[in-house]
This record gives C-alpha cells, sequence and structure tokens, in this order.
C-alpha cells in the first residue's frame, strides 16, 4: 500500500505554481525596473520616522468622502461601489503612479438592519488580487450574519494599475512600500469612515497573504479596537521575497545592476540589501492592537510561500493573539479553506463589544 505524505503534496504544488508563476518567461518578474531611486529613499525615511510617533500616540485617520453608485439589490443584501481620492498626504500622493490616486472599493451589506446592530469586515488585497470578485465570495455568506463586507481594490492593481506594470509584477521595490503605505491610510480611513458616518457597531480588517500583513498593519495603527485576521500571512515581506517562492520571481540582477553604479555587488549583498529595506515591513514592530484577543491568524501547515515560524513570531509580539492552522499549502489553503476563514471573521468579531447604540 503507498502511503502519501498530503502536507508534502501540498508543499510541492506551491513549488509547482510559484515555477510556473515565477520561474517561466511567461511574466516578467517582480522589480524588473530596480529600486525606485528617490522614491526608495523618502519611503525608507518616512516609515522609519513612523515607529517612534507610532508608538507615542495613535495619528486619527482621514476623513474621506465616498461617492457611491448601485450595482445590484436584492429584498436581503446591495452592493455598491464606492470611488473616493487616496488620504494620503502630498509627498506620498506625488510618489504614487497617477492611475492610483483614486481608491475604490465594493460595499455589500446586509439591508432591513440598523447599521449599529451589524458589523463590517474590509477585505485587503493578495498578491495578484485585482478585482472584487473573490473577496466578495469570500465575505458574501455572512450577509446572514448581518457582517457587511467591504472590498478595497489596492494601488498598483486592478484599474489602479500603472499603465506599464504587466499583473501584480510591481516595477519597483519602492512600489512595495507605496502600496502597503497607500493601502494602510484607505483603510484605516474606510474603518473611520464606517464607525463615524456609516455607524456600524463593530469593525474588522481581513486580508489573505500579502493583504493579511497589511490588515495586521492596520489593525495595529487603528486608533480604537477592530478585529484584525491576518489569512495566509508572514510577519514581514522579507519571509516572501527572500526566503519564500517568490524569491525565484524577483529580478535580482536588475536589482544588482541598479546598485552597480555605486559599487560592484555580490548577489547576496544585493540580497541583504532587500532584506534591510524589507525589514520596515516587519510587523513585529508595530504596537500591539487595541484588542489583541480579537486577532486571530489562520495560517496553513505546509505553506511553501509562508514557513511557520514567521506566523508564530507575530503571536508571540502579540500576546492574546491566536493563531489557527488549516491543513495544507499557501495555494491550495487559499482555494479550499473559506470556510476556515469565515469563521475566524465571525470569531473575531464575537471578541468585540457592541458599540453604545445611537439613542
Amino acid at each position: 500500500m503507498v502511503t502519501v505524505n498530503l502536507g508534502m503534496l501540498h508543499y510541492v504544488l506551491d513549488h509547482i505554481y510559484g515555477a510556473f508563476m515565477h520561474r517561466t518567461k511567461i511574466s516578467t518578474p517582480f522589480f524588473s525596473r530596480g529600486w525606485g531611486g528617490t522614491k526608495l529613499e523618502m519611503l525608507e525615511k518616512m516609515i522609519n520616522q513612523l515607529f517612534p510617533e507610532v508608538c507615542g500616540q495613535n495619528w486619527p485617520p482621514a476623513m474621506i468622502q465616498p461617492v457611491w453608485r448601485t450595482v445590484w439589490e436584492t429584498k436581503t443584501a446591495s452592493l455598491r461601489e464606492g470611488v473616493f481620492r487616496t488620504p494620503c498626504d502630498e509627498q506620498l500622493l506625488n510618489a504614487l503612479p497617477p492611475e492610483s490616486h483614486n481608491a475604490r472599493v465594493a460595499f455589500l451589506m446586509p439591508k432591513s438592519v440598523p447599521p449599529h446592530m451589524m458589523a463590517c469586515v474590509v477585505h485587503l488585497a493578495g498578491t495578484g488580487d485585482h478585482a472584487f470578485d473573490r473577496r466578495l465570495r469570500l465575505g458574501g455568506p455572512l450577509v446572514k450574519q448581518n457582517i457587511a463586507t467591504m472590498v478595497l481594490e489596492s494601488p498598483f492593481y486592478g484599474q489602479r494599475r500603472p499603465v506599464l506594470q504587466r499583473g501584480a509584477k510591481l516595477l519597483c521595490v519602492s512600489d512595495l512600500l507605496l502600496l502597503g503605505r497607500a493601502t494602510i491610510e484607505e483603510a484605516r480611513s474606510l474603518l473611520h469612515w464606517l464607525d463615524s458616518e456609516a455607524g456600524f457597531g463593530k469593525m474588522g480588517v481581513c486580508g489573505l497573504s500579502m493583504g493579511g500583513v497589511h490588515a495586521a498593519m492596520v489593525g495595529s495603527l487603528h486608533p480604537t479596537p477592530v478585529a484584525t485576521l491576518p489569512f495566509l500571512s508572514p510577519h514581514s515581506a522579507v519571509v516572501a521575497f527572500c526566503e519564500g517562492i517568490l524569491k525565484h520571481g524577483t529580478a535580482w540582477e536588475a536589482l544588482r545592476n541598479d546598485l552597480a553604479a555605486q559599487k560592484v555587488m555580490t548577489l547576496e549583498e544585493v540580497r541583504e540589501r532587500m532584506r534591510n529595506v524589507l525589514s520596515l515591513t516587519d510587523v513585529t514592530r508595530f504596537p500591539i492592537p487595541k484588542n489583541p484577543d480579537a486577532v486571530i491568524f489562520v495560517a496553513a501547515t505546509d505553506d511553501g510561500y509562508i514557513p511557520k515560524h514567521s506566523v508564530l513570531e507575530l503571536q508571540k509580539a502579540w500576546p492574546g493573539s491566536e493563531v489557527r492552522w488549516v491543513t495544507g499549502g499557501h495555494v491550495s489553503s487559499f482555494l479550499l479553506h473559506n470556510g476556515e476563514f469565515r469563521r475566524a471573521i465571525v470569531d473575531g468579531l464575537d471578541r468585540l463589544p457592541w458599540k453604545e447604540s445611537p439613542l
């Protein structure tokens, strides 16, 4: 009788998918245009300055006023799409490509329930998630439990993608930091809008993979408690691009050539420079969220993209948070475990108190 190690099978599936996506000539690699020059320097400085500021206070999210149009509605639910100007400050706005200046969201909500008796979760995009559909499918069944879903289209993705960019393959390393910083500002503003303008009783933020890293950052930096639900996500982008499968999809030679003007470097030195830059995305440096009990990580047992130690590092940095394991790899869990992700959303929200209802 032949026994198959299923864990190894899931892990191998991740590597086959990774090889197909990142080692073939089907698409250009990540960062084919290099580091991003002065933009990267500006972002490194800006993010390094962020940490002392973050630990001392909660800077309030910017106010936004989305313009809405109804896509469809039934007796029990409605789907609207909204557009708003990204709330990033002038310096960030100038660094973003013009295509990314306006943010788009899809908003699926139950009808005939007052907002203060509903929860809403903001869903952030994983690498390559350009459209609203997958995240709407994840959140859709939760409408029956009075949980609304708000899906944010990331900068550099979907209709916000720069003309020269192919698919999800960002052109410069600076684009990754820009994408993250703008996503965090936009998500915090959306949570603030849901709270103060729409009057929801509870809020949460979730995301898969890269979206999970951003969700963790948003949950950490938001001034009020929100359920924070990172799925299949590392504690830092270093893990994805320097340890996991994405290192095979990175244009190391282009990055080395970009640095060659300064001095001749080995590939190992180039990777070390990348580790230093991406250490800015290390969520263990961020403050512990206001309600760590409402933080639930869902991780996969045999993930070829995200090693187990990375998930456990963040749990350790945030005492009170919970890790749940699903059996599978990155790709198979992404496809097969939506039920577990939904359960984590429901449980995370259950751990938050309801806001005082308006009189």
